[in-house]
């Protein structure tokens, strides 16, 4: 029974109507936008889940997701499996080179008793941002001893969250990364046939992770920060959630701080609290 099952589940197709049931109620959930080119994606990662629940079809599954025991237990997951998690250490280098030679400056000239910097990490994925975050801040404190910081990491997927916070990655992910700095931060598995590597205790140390849903009324977040990180995930909601979701951020961003995004978002035309100072590198108003 349980192999004819998983024939079924391996065989399952989803009807044009099952796509716009799960994708209205993801767009709905989180605000990532699902045009009908991404059906056959949907249809591919949601099939985890129906082996996981032993559910034969996509119109079953969707019936679960609008049952009581679904919205209570299922969302979550099917979030965690529906988000799209790719990152790299040291993405987009630029916004780390400013924040080293421009932001760390500005901020310890402007507060000589307290240099606690606080970053935030939106949207934070498997970790490899608030990490690359963590070694650029943790070389400016090697030359500005009473420098110090925090880092949180937010996502909507619980899954990628408790990845992050292990913080272990395969060799090949930080092969770009120059090499004193590897030796620094990274230590390589004693079994060398699993070739990963873990950030060190004390960058882990600086780091904590938070399940947040961007399309929250209200972000309950323990600080304002004097950074924040929102990059590539703009891309994943319609413009009008964009600013929505940017006018939220603000609320959690000191006045002169910094919010960095993507190099292919915009958020020019917006009514934000933000001045532009590069492409995109924002200051709070």
């Amino acid at each position: 029974m349980v192999d004819s099952n998983l024939n079924k589940i391996f065989s399952a197709k989803m009807s044009s109507d099952d796509f716009n049931r799960l994708s209205e109620f993801v767009f709905e959930q989180s605000g990532i936008k699902m045009p009908p080119v991404k059906k056959v994606m949907l249809q591919s990662r949601l099939q985890k889940r129906l082996r996981e629940l032993n559910i034969t079809s996509f119109k079953e599954y969707a019936d679960y997701v609008f049952s009581d025991e679904g919205q209570k237990n299922e969302i979550i997951h099917m979030l965690d499996v529906v988000s799209t998690n790719k990152t790299d250490f040291f993405r987009e280098p630029v916004h780390f080179d400013y924040l080293n030679s421009q932001v760390l400056p500005e901020f310890i000239s402007q507060n000589q008793l307290n240099y606690n910097l606080k970053v935030w990490s939106a949207g934070c994925s498997s970790g490899e941002e608030p990490y690359t975050i963590a070694i650029t801040l943790n070389e400016f404190k090697n030359n500005n001893p009473k420098f110090d910081y925090s880092i949180i990491g937010t996502d909507i997927s619980s899954v990628i969250l408790q990845n992050a916070a292990a913080a272990v990655y395969k060799e090949e992910r930080i092969e770009n990364i120059p090499l004193e700095l590897k030796r620094k931060y990274f230590l390589k598995s004693k079994d060398r046939v699993k070739k990963t590597v873990r950030v060190i205790k004390d960058l882990r140390k600086k780091t904590t992770y938070h399940r947040l849903n961007f399309m929250s009324d209200v972000y309950n977040m323990p600080d304002i920060y004097d950074v924040i990180f929102c990059r590539n995930v703009l891309i994943y909601f319609n413009r009008e959630t964009q600013e929505q979701v940017i006018n939220k951020l603000c609320y959690k961003l000191k006045s002169g701080g910094y919010l960095f995004i993507g190099h292919s978002e915009s958020i020019l035309g917006m009514n934000l609290p933000l001045e532009q100072i590069k492409p995109t590198i924002f200051r709070r108003i």
